[in-house]
Order: structure tokens, then sequence, then C-alpha cells
């Protein structure tokens, strides 16, 4: 392609530092700032002899860092330059601080050109690391990360070194505004985990109104007369033993005041299992509608082994207020 205005200059031009010349002698040693220096060849090359351009090849030839002329220099010779022009297709060595970023191929560092502790760097932390797209979620079991292995840089996915056994947040639900239901489907209750944890802090807008819980198959919600069981214990030594029942209570009834609510935890097991009677253990803590401190401790279970795709949790009248939270954690093995 032709340039319009003056053409790029493409090479890695060095003058050589002055030769004297021997009588008798011909052949010298080119160097720049007294390095030996050796050109690609005779025609990367221009030598001015007694103020006379030399031809390569015939008037001269090169060896490495040597050049000989075609025949002895005498005394009154004079050498006025040798430039080399470098490989054309070879800018050389490129001088300090000159390389910038974008002159860097993209994926052209390797791990072999990167030192060892370059990887641990504040440099290297501040401008790799630092610069790139935040993890807004827990890693995927394939997501790699690296590792020293006793001084060499290795590769590992999370899934080796995830810990086991934990809490993983799958959602929180928080109500703007009265709901009759709060529903977690197949979105999150799913095979991944078999056990499930929920946290909630419960308000309702009808007096005493009692949180219950609701387990469905294939999208559709048990809610049969004998379809649960449930017990509990609480309120200054009441107790409860239900057989059977369209849902399983797992608080008392708060009052529907500022400030009055329910709160607590329960572990529900075998949920998504067909193995299992889904089963749930709960305590909670609540303020009753006299403004009196209310608690319940006891558990419940779906009466049939079958495998569950969601939960439902609903008050025995009236609707979930503003501001309910509920957070749902599946149990990691």
């Amino acid at each position: 392609m032709a340039y319009i205005g003056k053409q790029p200059v493409v090479g890695n031009f060095q003058v050589c530092d002055a030769i004297s010349v021997v009588n008798g002698q011909a052949a010298y040693t080119m160097q720049v700032a007294s390095a030996n220096v050796e050109p690609e060849n005779a025609n990367h090359m221009l030598v001015s002899l007694n103020g006379v351009l030399q031809k390569p090849g015939s008037s001269f030839t090169i060896s490495g860092a040597t050049i000989t002329f075609a025949s002895n220099l005498a005394t009154g010779d004079v050498i006025d330059f040798i430039i080399l022009l470098g490989d054309v297709l070879n800018i050389g060595t490129p001088s300090d601080g000159t390389v910038a970023t974008a002159s860097i191929a993209a994926d052209a560092i390797t791990e072999a050109k990167i030192a060892d502790d370059a990887v641990e760097s504040e440099h290297l932390n501040n401008n790799i690391i630092s610069g790139q797209t935040a993890l807004a979620a827990e890693p995927a079991d394939t997501d790699e990360f690296l590792v020293s292995d006793a001084g060499t840089i290795k590769r590992i996915d999370y899934s080796h070194i995830k810990g086991g056994g934990a809490l993983v947040k799958l959602v929180t639900t928080t109500l703007s505004s009265t709901a009759s239901t709060i529903d977690f489907d197949s979105t999150y209750v799913t095979s991944t985990y078999q056990d499930y944890f929920m946290v909630f802090n419960i308000k309702v807008d009808s007096d005493g109104a009692i949180p219950n819980i609701r387990f469905s198959t294939s999208g559709s919600f048990a809610s049969g007369s004998s379809d649960y069981g449930f017990a509990h214990y609480g309120d200054g030594g009441s107790d409860t033993n239900n057989n059977n029942e369209n849902k399983i209570e797992f608080s008392g009834g708060p009052g529907n005041s500022t400030g009055e609510n329910a709160s607590g935890h329960m572990m529900i097991t075998g949920l998504t299992s067909g193995d299992f009677y889904a089963k749930v253990v709960f305590n909670s803590s609540f303020t009753t509608t006299s403004a009196a401190h209310g608690y319940r401790v006891g558990g419940g279970m779906r009466n049939a082994a079958q495998a569950h795709d969601g939960i439902r949790l609903l008050p025995s009248t009236g609707d979930f207020k503003g501001d309910t939270t509920v957070t749902l954690y599946g149990i990691a093995r």
C-alpha cells in the first residue's frame, strides 16, 4: 500500500564506533558503544571508505562482528562510517520505558514469561486483579484459581477448595406491601439441596394470625386436611400435637401493631428426596397481641414420602405485612 507523506521508517539503525585503519590490514571488528555487533548481512549496511560508498559482497564482506574489505587498507585510508540498517522486519531491542500496553498483543504474555515473585506483587494485584470485572456471586465449581504448590504455580477448580456442609444463601424475600403468601418455587428448591434452612421476620395484618408452611410437588401445594402433622411447646407451658392438618404451624400468632412480629428460624430436611418424609424443626419468638412475649419450639412433617419442589408461607388469616423478610439457604453436603 502506498503512503501519503513520509513513509514510516523500519529497522534498527546503528552507527558503529570509529575504526582506526591499520596499514596492510583488511579485517576489522565492528562495535557500537564498545560492544561487538553482528549485522544481519552485508546488504543491511552502509560503508563509506575514503568518501566512497562500498558495494556489499564485492568491496567488503562480513562474518559475525568482522568486516573484511576486498584488499588490505593502507596508511592514509579512512573508514568514514559504518551504518547498520538492521533487519527491516526487526525493530531491535526497544529502549527502556518505550513499550506501551497497546504495543503488546492480547494473550501474548505467557506463564513462562512471568517471574515467580511477580505473581504476589502489589503491582500485579493493582493492575491485573483489581482491573477485572468483579464476580458478583459464588464461583462455579469449574471456576479456577492460581495456587503455589511448593513454589510451583498451578491452577485448581473451586470445587476442590469450597467448604462442605455450609449454608448457601439462595434468596431473600422482603415484602414491600401486603401479600397472602410467600413462595419459593423450583428456581430455589431443587435437587442440588436436600435440606434447607430458613430465617424469618414476619409481620401480619390480622391480629394473632399464625404463620404456616406448606410444600409443593410438581408445582402443586399440598393442602389436604391430613397432609401434615406438627407438634410444638411454648407459651408458658402449653403444647400442641396435631397429626392431621392442612399445614404446619411454625410460630405463635403475633400482634399486628407496630413492633409486633414473629422471628426465628427453621430447618427443613429431606425436602427434595422422595425417600424421606420432609420434616421441619422450628424455633420462634413472637410478640403477642397484648405486647407480651411468646415462643414456640417444635417440629412437623409432610405426611408422605415425596420429592418436593416448592415452599409456601401463609398466615392462618389475612396477609403478611410489608417489611416481612424471609431468607432461604441451601445446606451443602
